[in-house]
């Protein structure tokens, strides 16, 4: 029996998450509140009923909000399969999604808080829900479109067999780092394609660029490193029980030096023990 519990910051993507488990069989269930959890655990045992997901936000109450983490534990003791997943962005992200759809903050609805307050006191209240998420997902840079499209294939690889869900990611650091991943690698050491004028304006997926850092001794050995680390630790995370793990790889832009390195990675890494799933936030 699986117990998805789906949360998150108003504006980040908790409808269309839930709206992808329902296409994946799982029947959802909309701002439960978490006082009804282990009523709602309970019987789905009753019921055998082997799929649910509920969406728990900030219109629950503060006092039962602070008890989640005690709440989700005891469900986990009755051997139900319970994974938190927490979706957020940037406060830029959500301010210009709020104006786009002139929807109101919940928070701002009865308080009188202006929208830039509610999202900060949102974060706030949410605090024991986020601390206890098996997969954080920052959806700043996704549009409508492409949020579905990698939630479906992250949620479908989950609810689809028991492997460990991996996420190979490149960014560039001068736009911030993923807030969502597990193990961030920095390799702005490495050379640098960028410093070349005739290279400057190709991707770490292009030929020209490929076959530069092919011939670099020190991205190569940085592939190695990153290679025997990767493969090394998939099957103890696995092993573990663990549902999602997020792996992010950053050089300045985001262009050049990790987009090479995901690329070869996914090609190269044992997947025996996880489904491979890989993004170039700055290519998006």
């Amino acid at each position: 029996m699986k117990l998805i519990i789906v949360s998150g910051r108003s504006g980040a993507g908790k409808t269309v998450c839930s709206h992808i488990l329902e296409d994946l069989g799982f029947r959802c269930i909309d701002n439960l509140p978490i006082t009804m959890l282990e009523q709602l655990a309970t019987n789905m045992k009753t019921t055998q009923n082997t799929a649910t997901a509920v969406s728990i936000d900030v219109r629950n109450q503060l006092d039962q909000l602070k008890h989640f983490e005690d709440i989700l534990n005891k469900i986990r003791q009755n051997a139900i399969d319970v994974e938190v997943i927490y979706l957020d962005a940037h406060d830029e992200s959500l301010l210009r999604r709020f104006s786009e759809t002139r929807r109101r903050h919940p928070l701002s609805t009865n308080t009188g808080l202006s929208l830039a307050d509610a999202l900060q006191q949102e974060t706030i209240l949410l605090e024991p829900l986020s601390r206890c998420a098996d997969l954080t997902v920052d959806t700043s840079e996704f549009n409508l479109h492409q949020l579905r499209d990698f939630m479906r294939q992250r949620l479908g690889q989950s609810s689809n067999n028991s492997t460990l869900s991996v996420l190979i990611q490149s960014f560039g650091f001068k736009y911030g780092a993923p807030k969502d991943s597990d193990f961030i690698f920095d390799v702005r050491c490495l050379s640098n394609p960028y410093w070349m004028p005739h290279l400057r304006d190709y991707t770490g997926k292009d030929p020209i660029i490929i076959d530069y850092l092919d011939q670099q001794d020190d991205v190569q050995h940085m592939l190695g490193d990153l290679k025997r680390f990767i493969n090394t630790w998939l099957e103890p995370f696995s092993l573990n029980n663990r549902s999602y793990l997020t792996i992010s790889i950053g050089c300045t832009g985001g262009m050049h030096r990790s987009v090479y390195l995901v690329e070869k990675l996914v090609s190269q890494i044992n997947s025996t023990y996880c489904n491979l799933q890989h993004r170039h936030r700055e290519l998006l």
